[in-house]
This record gives structure tokens, C-alpha cells and sequence, in this order.
């Protein structure tokens, strides 16, 4: 049976003092009921890390670069996140790929550099509201997806996590519902499942379109959503557990 993770991603948000605050607040908190990972900023992973030793709270990072070392200014290997202690590192983020631009086969890449540096890649797909007005979300989808298998085969997936990020119900006014998101990750599963179904039983898909408290136990319940992938909820110390309480 799988497990339930819910990792929070901090984004660009914090400071060191408010930092300290969060890890000592989710450290107090925390229930057992999931398992818990959070992502803090780069800047921030080392102290993160310290703090989380001798606990089962993971670490983990919110991007890293597909190379292992060089003149890349700006990126980060997977084996300095290893020296931080991230066990996790999330990859192809909506974010990531409507503002800065990175292609499937970058991050296709950056899932590659992570799996080779022993790190779990929290790879996230999702389509956005032009995209799901379009009726093509499947496609979508399936595409990110075969950029990764295409490039490393179908087993690699059994060394990840998946979250579906519906881009078009975060900061849109629309709300996915849990029979929407069930729909596609029962679709991923059901892709997965035609290359390798034993894959495809394991793999953790999580949820990334505005989980909280207060829609978690419903989406939480459904067959294939695993865990979440959480953003602004993860902020606040009480918020997160709550969404870890509902597992």
C-alpha cells in the first residue's frame, strides 16, 4: 500500500528568523499521520537540514541543475544538495516552466542529474487553463511524462514521486474539484501502468492545486492522489500539519 507524503514547497518566501520558526513549529507538531518533507529556499537547505537531523521530516530542494559541475551560474548540483542533506528534489514546477522558461527535455535533464545523485525527483505535470479549455490536458500530461521515460525508461519512475499541478486552478478563481483531480492522476496511473504495472501501483502521485485543511481529507481520500504538494498552506506551521492530520 502506498505511503502519503506531504512535501511543502516554500518558494521564495522567508527569512531566517521566520525559518527557524516554521521547522521548530512542524517539529512539534508533527503527528506521524504522513510523511512529512518541506523545501526550503537554496539559501536556507543547510540550516533546514540541521535542524530536521533525528527526525523523519525529509529535506528537500525546490530545483537542481542537470549538470554535475561547471560554469552555470546561478544553479545548483545534486551533489551539493547532498552535502545539505536533501533527500528530495522537485523538478519541472509550473513555475518553473511558465517563467523561466525550462522545456520538457531541460527538465527531463534536471530529473536525470537527480536520480543520478541519489536524490527522489518530485517531478510535477499539469496542464494550464488555456490548455484545459482546449480540452488536451491528457495530452499535456502524457507529454512531460514521455520526456522523462523516453530519455531513461519507464523504471526510473519507480525512483520518483509525481505531483500534478492543475496550473489552471492556482491564483485563477477556479477550483479543481476531487473528482477532477482524481480523473488525471488515475490517468497518469493508467499510462504508467501500460509500460509497467508494478511501477505504477507503487508511484506516489500527489496532488499540487491549492491543497489545505480544509479540502485535504476529501482529496486525500481519493484512490490515487498520495499525498500534496503544497504551497502557501506549508507557510504556516499549524496549516501544514493540519493537511498532514487528514492523511
Amino acid at each position: 500500500m502506498r505511503s502519503t507524503l506531504i512535501a511543502g514547497n516554500w518558494k521564495m518566501n522567508g527569512s531566517m528568523e521566520s525559518v527557524i520558526e516554521l521547522v521548530e513549529g512542524i517539529k512539534a507538531g508533527n503527528s506521524g499521520n504522513a510523511k512529512l518533507a518541506v523545501c526550503p529556499p537554496a539559501i536556507y537547505l543547510m540550516k533546514v537540514g540541521g535542524m530536521l537531523e533525528g527526525t523523519d521530516i525529509a529535506l528537500g530542494a525546490q530545483n537542481v541543475c542537470d549538470q554535475e559541475a561547471g560554469a552555470f551560474t546561478g544553479e545548483i548540483s545534486g551533489a551539493m544538495l547532498n552535502e545539505c542533506g536533501a533527500q528530495y528534489a522537485i523538478v519541472g514546477h509550473s513555475e518553473r516552466r511558465a517563467l523561466y522558461r525550462e522545456s520538457d527535455e531541460l527538465v527531463a535533464g534536471r530529473f536525470a542529474m537527480a536520480v543520478a545523485s541519489g536524490l527522489i525527483p518530485i517531478l510535477c505535470v499539469g496542464e494550464t487553463l488555456q490548455e484545459r479549455d482546449e480540452g488536451i490536458t491528457e495530452k499535456v500530461v502524457a507529454r512531460q511524462l514521455d520526456a522523462v521515460i523516453e530519455r531513461q525508461g519507464i523504471s526510473v519512475i519507480g525512483h520518483c514521486v509525481i505531483a500534478y499541478e492543475p496550473v489552471w486552478a492556482i491564483g485563477t478563481g477556479k477550483v479543481a474539484t476531487p473528482d477532477q483531480a482524481q480523473a488525471v492522476h488515475r490517468y497518469i496511473r493508467e499510462k504508467l501502468a501500460a509500460l509497467d504495472t508494478d511501477i505504477a501501483e507503487k508511484v506516489q502521485i500527489l496532488y499540487g492545486g491549492s491543497m489545505n485543511s480544509a479540502n485535504a481529507g476529501e482529496l486525500l481520500s481519493k484512490p490515487d492522489i498520495d499525498g500534496g504538494l503544497i504551497g502557501g498552506a506549508s507557510l504556516k506551521a499549524a496549516d501544514f500539519l493540519a493537511i498532514g492530520q487528514s492523511a
